[in-house]
């Protein structure tokens, strides 16, 4: 504008679900948190319905002045990440903090009420907000919106838990038929055989009674609390300070799918900033350059960067929350809750043709159960030797099809979901290409050939069945 104001227009894209569900509760919650003196950005205007003049949802709201912290990520120091990370770690302290009533999303009450009629929600101290249905994409994915299933509020930590697996059994009920798994590179682990979707009815089952005896024992960790949903550096703006000459985090952006859920199920380190899978992250020991690095090649010398950066990353992280949010901490490396966790993310999940991943967390549950839970606790799930023995045979091949799946994307240099920057599309097609083309050459003529190829992971699908 001509004097100098600057704003953003945020529409949903087109796949978004559930959209007024999606616009309504991003707008409270930024608007809540922005009243808590939260650096979000502030809303001019929106509306969470296509009935207006520009005839779709949209969010007017606040440009925030600085930088991406993904744009000079990879370029900042040691003092600086550990800077960064403290901070972000304060911010999410006071973030989860803030007390609510019940679990779900956020919203204005009287957007509630123009969508349902009358009073919905559970409502907030502040009259003006309340807690509906949760916004979360698992909830709503593909036909799942056109389920009538519990989606909140959630008046206990109990009808959070069971909540995910009533929708996913109601979504199996109505909509699916048999399917090869949507993970292509897994496909093969299968036989290349449709999975039945009766397998995930049963573990869900299974789950379901399980469920309710989850719950942690330390009441603090069954308060309900709000975090970011996307934590990650695109998400994160900084600016540096004129007085320090240090970063300052001004800006949390995208809150869409928001959720207020029992802190030990929203604990976790966020995924971009985690390194679970490297040993030295694990025992949380301070990260340091191999000692031979000057001796690396360009190469050689990039991925041990990269890999210092990751526990950098993953360390700050974690030992910042240990001391400055100590309540998320505890519930971070509680064993129940970690295992609760899981369960609860498995259970939600949309099926996508495997059931894999949920039933050997459910027989792991059961192998651990006396130690966990005590012995006083009888575990209500049980499976047969030879079905666990089964279980864990197929969790050594998809392993290595996970393994050989990261070496493929190392190779490329696609990140989660095949996603490339506009910058490296050509050149990540032309090396997916050729090691599609090197792979089917390695391979005789015949049957194993042919499914290979029809079931390449990155071959162009139909999505539809799996939604």
């Amino acid at each position: 504008m001509h004097d100098g104001f600057e704003m953003v227009a945020r529409i949903p894209y087109p796949v978004t679900v559930p959209k007024f569900y999606a616009v309504a509760s991003e707008v409270a919650t930024m608007r809540f948190l922005r009243a808590s003196g939260l650096p979000v950005p502030e809303v001019y205007g929106y509306s969470p319905s296509s009935d207006n003049a520009a005839k779709t949802e949209y969010i007017f709201m606040q440009f925030m002045r600085g930088t991406k912290l993904s744009d000079v990520w990879m370029e900042l120091e040691e003092r600086e990440i550990a800077s960064v990370l403290q901070q972000l770690v304060h911010l999410e302290s006071r973030i989860m903090s803030l007390p609510f009533p019940a679990g779900g999303s956020l919203y204005y009450a009287n957007d509630l009420e123009n969508v349902a009629g009358g009073t919905v929600g559970v409502p907030l101290q502040d009259g003006r907000f309340c807690i509906g249905p949760d916004a979360r994409l698992c909830m709503w994915y593909g036909r799942r919106s056109q389920l009538d299933v519990n989606r909140g509020p959630y008046r206990s930590t109990e009808a959070t838990l069971v909540a995910v697996a009533r929708k996913e059994l109601a979504y199996l009920e109505r909509f699916v038929r048999p399917l090869l798994p949507f993970q292509r590179e897994r496909r093969e682990a299968y036989g290349y055989k449709e999975q039945s979707p009766s397998d995930h009815r049963q573990n869900l089952e299974r789950y379901l009674r399980i469920a309710s005896l989850l719950v942690p024992k330390n009441p603090d960790f069954h308060r309900f609390c709000i975090r970011h949903p996307d934590l990650q550096p695109s998400n994160i703006i900084v600016s540096t300070s004129p007085d320090s000459n240090e970063l300052k985090i001004v800006g949390l952006l995208d809150w869409q799918h928001a959720s207020i859920l029992p802190q030990f199920l929203l604990a976790g380190v966020p995924g971009r900033l985690q390194n679970y899978d490297d040993p030295v992250s694990q025992k949380l020991i301070p990260p340091s350059l191999p000692e031979d690095a000057s001796k690396m090649d360009e190469s050689q010398l990039g991925e041990a960067m990269g890999l210092y950066h990751r526990r950098l990353v993953h360390f700050h992280y974690v030992t910042n929350t240990q001391r400055f949010n100590k309540p998320h901490h505890a519930a971070l490396w509680d064993p129940v809750s970690i295992l609760a966790r899981r369960l609860f993310d498995l259970a939600g999940a949309p099926w996508e043709g495997e059931t894999h991943d949920l039933k050997a967390a459910l027989i792991e549950a059961t192998e651990r159960w006396g130690r966990l839970m005590g012995e006083r606790v009888s575990c209500p799930v049980e499976f047969e030797p030879e079905d666990v023995r089964e279980t864990k045979e197929l969790s050594e091949r998809l392993q290595l099809a996970d393994e050989n799946y990261e070496g493929c994307r190392g190779l490329i240099g696609f990140e989660s979901e095949t996603w490339v920057s506009n910058e490296h599309y050509e050149m990540a097609a032309a090396l997916a290409e050729l090691l599609k083309l090197k792979l089917l050459m390695n391979l005789p003529k015949g049957e194993i050939r042919d499914k290979v190829e029809a079931n390449w992971f990155l071959n162009n699908m139909d999505e539809q069945d799996y939604m």
